[in-house]
């Protein structure tokens, strides 16, 4: 079992029910999956882009990606349906545990000049969204190896009822949020 897990099962979970105030420990908030996810928009013009993200993020998460392709067509993005735009990642279990622990513990102090993340980018059900900048601060990205410095999404989606429980289950995790 990963150190971050086992954190959450043996102080996370009695800290939550008592400030939860939940009488079932089913009821106390938990992480469900963990999406990575990048966007590529220069894909369009350059289709060895898109292997390169896709390499990075198999990489970084020891998951293939799925390759995304486009909804519907815009005109003013010269996009068309069908094209690849992008690539995700969904980690559950033991994975999303030992992603979380390396993003939290190891990539976001990396970050230049970092002051910790917001504590705002919950969208009203308990789910946080972090964006990141660059792939470089993840260590196993290797600095020689990659075409260009492109920024990612990791979406951590929970059961938590309100942000407010989403919030507090993060802090205690060890989430680094910005203290203002």
């Amino acid at each position: 079992m990963n150190v971050l897990h086992e954190k959450y099962q043996n102080e996370v979970v009695p800290v939550l029910m008592k400030e939860l105030d939940l009488g079932n420990v089913n009821q106390v908030p938990r992480i469900t999956k963990v999406v990575v996810n990048i966007g590529l928009g220069e894909a369009l013009d350059n289709p060895k882009a898109l292997d390169a993200a896709v390499s990075d993020l198999t990489i970084i998460t020891g998951q293939k990606p799925v390759v995304i392709a486009a909804r519907k067509s815009i005109a003013n993005f010269k996009l068309r349906e069908g094209r690849q735009i992008g690539a995700k990642v969904t980690l559950r279990g033991e994975r999303m545990w030992a992603f979380l622990d390396r993003l939290m513990n190891i990539a976001l102090p990396r970050v230049r000049d970092f002051r910790g993340i917001s504590d705002e980018s919950f969208d009203g059900r308990g789910n946080y969204t972090l964006g990141l900048r660059e792939q470089l601060i993840f260590p196993e990205i290797e600095y020689d190896k990659i075409d260009k410095i492109r920024g990612m999404e990791v979406s951590i989606v929970t059961t938590a009822l309100s942000d407010e429980q989403g919030r507090t289950m993060l802090k205690l995790l060890g989430m680094p949020f910005r203290k203002d």
